[in-house]
C-alpha cells in the first residue's frame, strides 16, 4: 500500500470491501481488472499483452491507473517479472472472484441460447487442427452455415470455466473433473519413418525426432526417454506437428500419431501401434454450455465424425 494514503484500510475485511466497491462502481470497472489478471497469471506486461492482444504501453498504463484508484501497488517489479503485493494479492482474489461471477453468468445466459447461428470457439491440439478437423468442420458448415467456428490451437488448455472457449477437443486419459463430454475416439501411436529416408538410410545411422521437455509428463514422453538414446536425437521440437512434417522430410525416425499419417504414401510405418501411448480424444464443454444450441449440434455432429474415423485414428488403417 501507498504509506500515508488516507483510503488504506485498517484490516484485510475493510480493505476487500473497498477493493469490492472500487471494482463495481468506479469507472474501469471489469475492463481494468482483466489487466490485473493477466499480469498476475503471465508474470510479465509483455506476456500480458499478448494474452490480452494489446501492447505492452497499454498493459502498463491500466495497471498503473488500476493503482492510481486503489491507492496501493499491486505489484513489485523483480527481475524475474511481476509479483502481487500483500495488497495485490488481495486484490487478485477479488477480481478472481468477479471473473467466475461473470463467467458463471455468461454461462448460464449462454446455455439458454438454442439457436445455430452466431459464433463457436473451439479449442484443440495441433494435430487435430491440421490433420483432423478441417474436413469435418467444412461438412459441418454446409450443414450450418450461419455459425462461424473460432478455432484457436493450444496445447495448454484454455479455460472453458472462463469462457476462453465453449468446447474442447482434447487428447487426453484424464479429462478434466470440471467438464463434461464425452470419448469419442482412441488415438494411437507408433514409429515412422519417411519411406525415401528408410531407402538411403542404413539401420545403424538412422537418427530419431524427438520431443522436448515440455513433453516429459507425457506417455510420449516417457516412451521416446525410455526407448530411444539421447545420442540418437538428431533433432528436437515441441509439437507433435512438427514432429510429423520433421519425419517427411526425412530427418529421422518418429513417434507419430497413425490417424494422421497412415493414409499418407510418404510415410512407412515400422511396427504395430505403440499401446502404452494410446491416448483418447474426448469432446469437452461446461455443464452451464451443455444445452446451448450451437454447442449441442457441434458436439453431436463431430462425436459422428470422429466414431466413423475410429479405425484410422486407432491405427487398424496401416502397418
Amino acid at each position: 500500500m501507498l504509506p500515508g494514503d488516507s483510503r488504506m484500510c485498517s484490516n484485510e475485511r475493510e480493505f476487500t470491501t473497498f477493493a469490492e466497491s472500487v471494482c463495481m462502481n468506479e469507472r474501469g470497472d471489469w475492463d481494468d481488472l482483466r489487466y490485473l489478471l493477466a499480469v498476475a497469471r503471465h508474470g510479465s506486461l509483455s506476456s500480458a499483452a499478448r494474452a490480452l492482444g494489446v501492447n505492452h504501453s497499454t498493459v502498463l498504463r491500466r495497471v498503473t491507473a488500476l493503482e492510481e484508484t486503489m491507492g496501493v501497488q499491486l505489484f513489485d517489479k523483480l527481475p524475474g517479472g511481476y509479483a502481487l503485493t500483500a495488497a495485490g494479492d488481495e486484490m487478485h482474489r477479488v477480481a478472481l472472484k468477479v471473473e467466475e461471477d461473470l463467467a458463471t453468468a455468461n454461462r448460464r445466459l449462454s446455455g439458454r441460447d438454442t439457436q445455430i447461428r452466431g459464433s463457436l470457439r473451439v479449442t484443440t491440439v495441433d494435430i487435430l487442427t491440421l490433420h483432423v478437423l478441417p474436413r469435418h468442420i467444412a461438412a459441418f458448415r454446409e450443414r450450418h452455415p450461419d455459425l462461424r467456428v473460432d478455432l484457436t490451437t493450444a496445447e495448454a488448455s484454455l479455460s472453458l470455466t472462463r469462457r476462453e472457449a465453449d468446447v474442447a477437443i482434447r487428447s487426453t486419459n484424464r479429462p478434466p473433473e470440471n467438464l463434461i463430454g464425452r470419448a469419442v475416439s482412441g488415438l494411437s501411436f507408433a514409429v515412422y519413418g519417411a519411406k525415401a529416408y528408410l531407402e538411403r538410410q542404413a539401420v545403424d545411422r538412422q537418427t530419431w525426432v524427438g520431443l522436448d521437455e515440455s513433453f516429459d509428463h507425457t506417455s510420449m514422453g516417457q516412451w521416446l526417454k525410455r526407448t530411444v538414446p539421447e545420442a540418437k536425437i538428431g533433432y528436437r521440437v515441441n509439437s507433435v506437428a512438427a514432429a510429423v512434417e520433421a519425419v517427411r522430410a526425412g530427418v529421422g525416425l518418429g513417434l507419430l500419431p497413425c490417424g494422421m499419417v497412415d493414409q499418407n504414401p510418404a510415410f512407412q510405418r515400422l511396427g504395430a501401434p505403440v499401446a502404452e501411448v494410446e491416448t483418447t480424444i474426448w469432446l469437452l464443454t461446461h455443464e452451464d454450455l451443455r444445452h446451448m444450441g450451437r454447442v449441442r449440434a457441434f458436439l453431436d455432429f463431430m462425436a459422428e465424425a470422429f466414431a466413423q474415423e475410429r479405425d484410422l485414428l486407432e491405427g487398424r488403417c496401416g502397418g
